[in-house]
């Protein structure tokens, strides 16, 4: 809702100093501005009932500095609590806008420096850096997510173990496999929510204390923020706060907030209000209610990238030391979203036309089209539309870049054959436009706009660049980079794949055919790789009646996951082996021979990726 009280204040002020035809004017337009306030509350509150979405709260700050807050839907599915616009919600990764802010803070005060080695602060964490020699990783790898290292493991993200105030450290036991850098620091963007809880180690090694309380006394405090806290809060038991919306998922399913190990990651407790008083000190030259609180310098770099292939190659898209470029529907800005459990949240800003919005939702629905509300509010702000980049000439040596190109690095090692076999994007040249062709989704077509720049079609500003470095042909956006394979290693990922699958499906359909006929017995060939293929159900009762939260924990249905799946190629193997020695007596045994040893060698290859046996609570 609009603030209404200023305007009534004023007006009475007003009529008795220029009388009624001023007063009745600002009656105008203050009617207009409820109105246009009403409307956008309509729309939201419309599309959150066909989304299926229980609520949320929103906050826009003008280019006149009015700032305006709202909010549509339930608070709680469960009690039918209507959502308030001074409710609290919890904003996952925007969390890490206020640890970079932080930061930002220590380094203003030189306490720490942006190019401080990591080892200098944290000589405890022993990271695997292949390129330590020349390029260790720093502070700024840190925060501009370039410091090469892993985005999250299931057991740091799913697990009902950790506490409200576990160790940060507690995250990184054997850090030394766990903190492997997987590309040159500076050299690329890689979302790290790992890099994130390190950030949080070096606060609280600078400061002496525990980071949430330095940041909710040195970061929200300062902005006027008094409704937020970087501390754990939930909705039920001794840290709950009334005033905390309930999280959700899909069909309105309620889930209250537990902790997390990278917590300075993903843990922000906040208003639609304090989030417009932290889009304003955004928007600005780093002063916090008229005192100096960061530096202009610093202020400046915090949604430019520097230093990445991609920015050096001419691109500007991409993440400074807190915000991302975000180009969408002819309006370029900076933005972080955030995720957390039950939660959903999105801050824009657009420096240039001084405006701003924040979005909060308490519900995180995979299926649910949340780009729609962030079309709303920028609809509302009334941005100006920016016209797309013109046409330019591009690099004669543009079709040597056509191949099929792999994330590079993936954005989990531990998902690395899944990205390389799945996520893989064609790349072609027709001589006007590049084209991206990946296995799932849209292909995207994109124009020249000068030499080995290139924009999409659903964008104003250049988008991609191709480039070369060491030898290999790179595609980035400035958040996402891909490398070119050969055509030869993708063949054999596909052939492994098709083959591997079409053994399993053998041993499956054929096993249940001979069972069903009677035909299988112990010595058959086929009796222990079925046996074993079926028993990959027993887990999946388990895991259903499991809290997902536990996903990463050390429980029965994990342990019987990583059992069965572990004993998969031992079955398929005695099951080659028997029709090895048993060759020469007939034909069944040739013709299971090769389907076996089809399955058996992809068994082995994603033993190799590292994805078998599946311990999830080491993924």
């Amino acid at each position: 809702m609009r603030y209404k009280e200023p305007l009534t204040a004023i007006g009475r002020r007003l009529r008795r100093s220029c009388g009624a035809p001023l007063l009745l004017l600002l009656c105008a337009v203050a009617h207009t501005a409820n109105a246009a306030g009403d409307t956008l509350a309509g729309d939201i509150g419309a599309s959150l009932r066909e989304e299926g979405l229980s609520g949320a709260v929103w906050s826009e700050v003008r280019d006149d500095g009015a700032v305006s807050t709202g909010a549509a839907g339930l608070a709680n599915a469960a009690s039918k609590a209507a959502m308030r616009a001074d409710n609290k919600v919890q904003v996952g990764s925007l969390a890490k806008v206020g640890v970079a802010l932080g930061v930002l803070r220590l380094v203003t005060e030189n306490k720490l420096a942006l190019d401080t080695p990591l080892a200098q602060v944290l000589p405890e964490l022993k990271l695997g850096n292949a390129w330590n020699g020349s390029d260790p990783v720093r502070i700024r790898h840190l925060l501009d997510h370039t410091s090469g290292l892993d985005n999250v493991h299931f057991w740091q993200a799913f697990s009902s173990k950790a506490a409200a105030d576990t160790p940060l450290a507690e995250a990184f036991h054997g850090s030394g496999k766990l903190l492997r850098v997987r590309d040159r620091p500076g050299s690329r963007y890689v979302y790290s929510n790992m890099g994130y809880g390190i950030l949080g180690m070096v606060i609280e090694k600078v400061t002496g204390q525990p980071y949430e309380r330095y940041l909710d006394a040195q970061v929200l405090g300062p902005l006027g923020m008094q409704d937020s806290t970087f501390a754990f809060v939930t909705q039920t038991g001794a840290r709950a706060d009334a005033r905390l919306a309930m999280g959700h998922f899909e069909h309105g399913v309620t889930h209250a907030a537990i902790p997390m190990y990278l917590r300075p990651a993903g843990q922000l407790t906040t208003t639609a209000q304090d989030m417009a008083r932290l889009a304003q000190l955004l928007m600005g030259d780093g002063s916090a209610r008229g005192k100096p609180f960061i530096t202009p310098a610093l202020m400046r770099m915090l949604s430019h990238p520097s230093g990445t292939e991609a920015s050096q190659a001419g691109l500007d898209a991409g993440h400074g030391l807190a915000l991302a470029t975000r180009d969408r529907h002819n309006v370029v800005g900076v933005c972080h979203p955030g995720t957390s459990a039950g939660f959903r949240a999105m801050l824009c800003i657009y420096p240039e036309q001084k405006s701003a919005f924040f979005i909060g939702f308490n519900t995180d629905a995979e299926d649910a089209d949340y780009e729609r509300f962030n079309r709303l509010l920028m609809r509302d702000l009334e941005l100006p539309l920016r016209p797309p980049a013109a046409h330019g000439l591009p690099a004669p040596t543009v079709e040597n870049f056509q191949g099929v190109y792999v994330p590079a690095p993936s954005p989990m090692a531990s998902m690395a054959w899944l990205d390389a076999v799945f996520g893989f994007v064609r790349v072609k040249w027709d001589g006007d436009s590049l084209f991206l062709i990946p296995f799932q989704g849209e292909p995207k077509e994109l124009e020249p706009v000068g030499g080995f720049l290139f924009r999409a079609s659903d964008r104003s500003a250049p988008s991609h660049v191709l480039l070369q470095t060491d030898g290999r042909h790179v595609l980035s956006d400035g958040l996402h980079s891909y490398e070119r394979v050969s055509m030869l290693r993708m063949l054999v990922l596909w052939g492994s794949l098709a083959l591997g699958v079409a053994g399993l499906l053998y041993v499956l359909v054929v096993g249940l055919w001979r069972a069903a006929g009677r035909k299988l017995h112990r010595k058959d060939h086929l009796f222990a790789p079925l046996l074993s293929l079926l028993a990959l159900l027993l887990p999946l009762p388990l895991f259903y009646f499991q809290s997902f939260m536990r996903l990463g924990d050390v429980t029965f249905a994990s342990v019987l996951a990583a059992i069965v799946t572990g004993a998969l190629p031992l079955a398929i193997a005695f099951g080659l082996a028997r029709c090895w020695r048993m060759r020469g007596t007939g034909t069944v045994e040739k013709l299971d021979a090769i389907p076996l040893l089809a399955a058996l060698q992809l068994l082995l290859v994603l033993a190799w990726w590292g994805l078998l046996p599946l311990r999830m609570w080491q993924l």
